[in-house]
């Protein structure tokens, strides 16, 4: 479910701008179905690559984000033309973090061009200009502020991490969940859905909006700041 929030991005907002700009005509719930699926097959996919890998060269398992620097070029090392396959990878990566970085930011960008206060050209540049300069944080965090640990032992791109992937995200999710279960109107949703109300799969999916998720996600907020560890 972690896996789930942080490559599906629940929670953060960049979903729902992908659903935003849907035509009006796509159904939401056949897309969504597609995207998951997708998504889990591609995870499972690259765990089959990746894991073997790292228990046949002793690696640590748990390294998070970190372990594609580590794996991949192992893997890369021992194919035939390694270093072009290699090179052609980490350029599609940085291809991938450029376009989920503008999904990211589309959710600021949208809400200050609609406060009337930004063009939607100043949105980007400021939205963009602040993101450079948390980032910024992250990357010394690896050099000139290594020593700093403000919180439990972590230095600045971990507690940045641990805040955003085990507390925000989880949260968010949950928040969204319940608005939607409880506080949306139910004719709005089913629209949405190009569902009808009254139909089998629509008060399934209700029924687990309004009941099973809230407590799935709650749990998973719970193990993640240490509640149940």
């Amino acid at each position: 479910m972690g896996q789930a929030f942080f490559s599906l991005s629940l929670g953060m907002g960049a979903i729902m701008v992908y659903g935003a700009y849907l035509p009006k005509d796509a159904s939401v719930s056949k897309v969504t179905t597609a995207v998951v699926l997708a998504d889990t097959s591609v995870a499972i996919l690259a765990g089959l690559i990746i894991f073997p890998i790292v228990f046949s060269n002793g690696l640590e398992p748990g390294a998070g984000v970190g372990l594609v620097f580590q794996t991949l070029p192992i893997a890369f090392g021992q194919m035939p033309f390694g270093t072009l396959f290699g090179t052609l990878f980490f350029v599609l990566l940085v291809l991938a973090a450029l376009s989920s970085s503008i999904s990211l930011i589309e959710p600021a960008v949208a809400w200050l061009v609609e406060t009337g206060k930004f063009t939607r050209i100043s949105a980007s540049i400021t939205s963009g200009l602040l993101v450079w300069l948390v980032g910024l944080i992250t990357v010394f965090s690896f050099n000139i502020w290594s020593d700093v640990k403000p919180l439990a032992g972590l230095n600045l791109f971990e507690l940045i991490d641990y805040l955003t992937s085990n507390i925000m995200l989880p949260l968010g999710g949950l928040l969204i969940a319940i608005f939607v279960g409880w506080l949306m109107k139910k004719t709005v949703i089913a629209e949405e859905l190009n569902l009808s109300a009254d139909s089998f799969m629509y008060h399934i999916w209700y029924f687990l909006l309004r009941y099973i998720i809230p407590l799935g996600v709650g749990i998973i907020f719970l193990n993640a700041i240490g509640v149940f560890s």
